[in-house]
């Protein structure tokens, strides 16, 4: 789901891109997904309204014992960068994202401050194996994660 039409264009066939605001009703069945995965994208929503809607239609479209993972930059790792990205509006961290999970009905699972560098979109891309590595060593994620990964799950 997204805005932007071009990353419609950058799917495998076999997935169903959704042309729309995530504010809105979402055109799936209720109790339909079994995994919602946002990364890099709450910060970009314009206001906090419009991410509680969002997480209501997740909700609502988890089955029971669903999980909604989030991951995104960390406000409180990268105060003054955060705001280098003209399009991001909502500052966010591990924490008020889990509580804003709880206020839309999900248990929080986990969350973590640290997990991935701030920026991987922009000048050096690592091999993927490097990557790989990184992600098998959280030891390392507190000195060079600014990303916070927050696992919200659906009661049963």
């Amino acid at each position: 789901m997204d805005l932007n039409l071009e990353s419609g264009q950058k799917l495998l066939n076999q997935v169903k891109f959704l042309h729309q605001n995530c504010a809105e009703q979402w055109p799936v069945h209720v109790k339909s997904l079994d995994v919602v995965f946002t990364s890099n994208f709450f910060e970009h929503l314009p206001d906090k309204e419009c991410l509680m809607r969002t997480l209501q239609h997740a909700f609502r479209a988890l089955r029971p014992g669903g999980h909604l993972v989030a991951l995104g930059p960390n406000i409180r790792l990268v105060p003054g960068a955060y705001w280098d990205f003209w399009d991001h509006y909502l500052p966010l961290t591990e924490r008020s994202l889990a509580e804003a999970g709880k206020l839309a009905g999900f248990t929080v699972e986990r969350y973590l401050a640290a997990t991935l560098p701030y920026s991987m979109s922009q000048g050096f891309q690592p091999p993927l194996l490097a990557v790989r590595l990184y992600l098998a060593m959280p030891f390392f994620w507190r000195f060079f994660g600014k990303q916070f990964l927050v696992v919200l799950r659906k009661p049963s």
